[in-house]
């Protein structure tokens, strides 16, 4: 087996690779005679088939599979010699079309391999750690939030009219082609105006009703209907007032707390402070994680494989026009030219993505089980009642299980330079740390 190289141009590599005849046939031979004690055929014990017949047989399929494996096993001697990684998946063709059993096969292969990467100086790393304390105008207002979640309802002054909001306590008859049908009644039922629950059309009907009034509501029930007898199918329903209720926001005290299962207001304060902490770190960190990519892509730089760089901008270019154009939800549209911008934007994407890798392998940063099947838990809970189907999918799905392998494998990366960098906390307000986020957004 003979391989030559024929291109070495920055990181692309091209090699012929020439399988002599001799060797397939050995091959093979070898094949069939590994195969030889368990063929059987009629006029022969089981395993004394002779090779002669064996290979009129089952040569020509041999040989394909002899074809491949000598190929991949001269690809894989290859990399292994040449320490070469190559970006994509090598391109691999069959160069003597022609070829006939007896002739030599001959194959060029084509790629781009992976650049070496230099390594890190973390010393060099310095990055500011944004900290924000919970407040407590922060924590009232985080208070008052869930005071108005846990709203009440009191009745509102006699003769005020229901406004969008309010809940309107009522009994009700619903009625098809004027007979009542089932599900279409109730007393003393309190519905919050503009809460959506009812039908669509119902609820803007009682805006203005008075406590003690009768309203007849008119509405059409959807095409998808959930019955099948109401579908699309006209109703009224004969309402009448019994009371108009204003919302109001609960108390903010010591009961309010145990609806939220603290102990008491002060340790529902802590814990909105603590919650109010987490999420501020949460920011912080992606702003310090901004700054740490930033010095990464200044301190080092290295050729990067166009194919790679070109796949990127193309992804950048296909999604920034599909957010501009979010009516257009296939793909069915002309094709998308990349710009100066996409291209400059994927080669920092493909160099910090490659230089992340690097430094993830070299520190033996692994995502484990557990990390994964906790973070599809938690995406399978955007799917409320199909969380089973969601996780069986993600289980039985391997570039679904890559997809979110990476944002994990990553943040484990970003952890890895941040305990190695030198970091310095800075205080801040709140307002601030928004601030370096939404610049982040701008960027």
């Amino acid at each position: 087996m003979q391989v030559t190289e024929t291109l070495n141009e920055g990181l692309k590599r091209g090699y012929a690779i020439t399988v002599t005849a001799a060797e397939l046939e050995a091959k093979v031979n070898e094949k069939l005679a590994e195969a030889q004690p368990e063929v059987e055929m009629k006029g022969f014990r089981k395993g004394k088939v002779p090779m002669a017949l064996l290979k009129k047989q089952f040569g020509q399929r041999v040989m394909g599979e002899a074809m491949q494996e000598s190929i991949d096993g001269a690809m894989n001697e290859h990399f292994e010699a040449s320490g070469d990684r190559p970006a994509l998946q090598p391109e691999v063709k069959m160069t003597n079309e022609d070829w006939k059993e007896g002739d030599d096969v001959e194959v060029s292969m084509s790629y781009e391999a992976l650049p070496e990467i230099p390594d890190v100086e973390y010393a060099k790393i310095k990055l500011e750690k944004l900290v924000v304390k919970a407040e407590d105008a922060a924590v009232d207002e985080a208070l008052g939030n869930l005071a108005e979640t846990a709203q009440d309802f009191k009745a509102r002054k006699k003769g005020s009219k229901a406004k969008d909001g309010d809940q309107v306590v009522m009994d009700f008859l619903g009625k098809v082609d004027g007979e009542a049908f089932d599900g279409g009644a109730a007393e003393d039922y309190p519905l919050v105006l503009g809460s959506n629950s009812f039908i669509p059309g119902f609820e803007e009907q009682l805006v203005g009703v008075k406590a003690g009034e009768e309203k007849l509501v008119t509405v059409s029930f959807p095409e998808d209907y959930q019955a099948e007898n109401l579908k699309g199918k006209e109703a009224t329903f004969e309402c009448t007032i019994k009371e108009v209720k204003e919302p109001v926001a609960a108390e903010i005290n010591d009961e309010l707390a145990t609806k939220f299962g603290a102990e008491d207001l002060a340790a529902l304060k802590t814990q909105i402070a603590e919650r109010l902490e987490a999420e501020y770190a949460g920011a912080a960190r992606a702003v310090m994680k901004r700054g740490l990519l930033d010095a990464l892509d200044g301190q080092v730089d290295f050729d990067l494989p166009p194919s790679l760089v070109e796949a990127e901008a193309k992804q950048i270019a296909h999604q920034l026009w599909h957010e501009d154009n979010p009516d257009v939800e296939g793909h069915d549209h002309p094709e998308i030219e990349t710009t100066e911008e996409h291209n400059k934007l994927a080669t920092r994407r493909v160099r910090l993505g490659l230089l992340l890798a690097e430094i993830g392998q070299k520190a033996e940063v692994e995502v484990t089980d557990a990390e994964m099947t906790q973070a599809i838990m938690a995406q399978a809970r955007q799917y409320p009642g199909q969380e089973r189907q969601f996780f069986e999918f993600v289980q039985q799905n391997q570039q679904m299980q890559q997809q979110m392998r990476a944002p994990l494998f990553e943040d484990k990366v970003v952890d890895h330079v941040f305990e190695n960098a030198t970091i310095k906390e800075k205080e801040v307000s709140k307002d601030d740390l928004q601030k370096a986020v939404e610049a982040l957004e701008d960027e």
